[in-house]
């Protein structure tokens, strides 16, 4: 969904800074072991009825699943048990447990569950010790409201997201972890970041913000950009005022992330679409900390 009808009133602001938002991770039960979680979700899934049965009949694995309200849920792809990178990806606005395999609207790349095994495919011809996790562990804003023009469900979104990726790090100790945010899960995973030490690089794709006013503030991560320049998140205004606003985005000159290539990138939801220049980048930094063939481009 859009979000820009929420910026209007702020359209003639000038743009001023995101103020730093300390978020504590809240006190979650911890996962169990992977394949005990595996178990334990399937029968929840099964009990639950179609379509989250047919999912579970198709072996697919999941670390947690709660069809309570717009639901939440966490597909693995590859083998999470023996992965030395991990990519975890945060979606964004209008994001449902209903959506999650068929996309907002019955459109396939805007869903969690399809752009996970998209991005997984990419990293599995090259290396097989990777896994990817689509995470839908908050409750991302409905539609054009001010909950989408504000940092409130990704404060909340990010807590959950730190508890998380300790939670899988205590299983894998050693793992580099990449953080990939679309749209507003970018804010999620900026805000989550500055709490995650073990996070190498975050991923923003499309972002209207990412709950910081400059990469440096994102706890030592290396931040990347990918903006393309049909997306019409560049048309939110870059504020913040008494909370309203979403601040800099990641993809401005003054915020020093590495812009990402975006040839192919159609608009707002094609970043992880087959063939598209992101996909391969992100693939690159997954597996190797940066694109291949490509200068530095950050800018300050």
């Amino acid at each position: 969904m859009r979000i820009l009808p929420a910026f209007l009133a702020l359209s003639l602001l000038a743009p001023i800074p995101v103020v730093p938002v300390v978020t504590n991770a809240p006190a979650e039960t911890h996962l169990p072991a992977f394949a005990e979680a595996y178990r334990e979700t399937a029968v929840r899934m099964l009990a639950t009825g179609c379509p989250y049965a047919t999912w579970a009949a198709q072996g697919r694995r999941f670390l947690f699943f709660d069809p309570a309200g717009d639901g939440r849920a966490a597909e693995v792809f590859g083998d999470l048990g023996r992965a030395s990178r991990i990519a975890i990806l945060v979606p964004g606005v209008d994001t449902t447990l209903v959506d999650f395999d068929r996309g907002l609207g019955g459109v396939a790349r805007r869903a969690p569950g399809v752009q996970g095994r998209t991005l997984y495919q990419q990293l599995s011809k090259r290396d097989r010790d990777v896994a990817v996790i689509s995470w839908l562990g908050y409750d991302p804003p409905e539609g054009i409201g001010l909950a989408a023009a504000t940092e409130g469900r990704a404060q909340d979104g990010a807590g959950h997201l730190v508890t998380f990726v300790r939670d899988v790090l205590r299983q894998r100790p050693g793992a580099t972890v990449t953080l990939i945010g679309h749209s507003y899960g970018s804010i999620v995973a900026g805000l989550a970041a500055r709490h995650l030490p073990e996070v190498r690089d975050v991923v923003a794709l499309g972002a209207p913000g990412i709950g910081a006013a400059h990469a440096a503030d994102l706890g030592g991560a290396r931040v990347w950009s990918a903006l393309a320049p049909h997306d019409w998140i560049r048309r939110i205004p870059q504020v913040r005022v008494l909370g309203l606003g979403l601040g800099r985005r990641p993809s401005s000159p003054a915020f020093g992330a590495t812009a990402l290539p975006t040839d192919g990138v159609a608009g707002h939801d094609y970043y992880l679409v087959e063939g598209s220049a992101t996909l391969r980048a992100v693939t690159d930094i997954v597996l190797s900390g940066g694109p291949r063939h490509e200068g530095d481009t950050r800018v300050s």
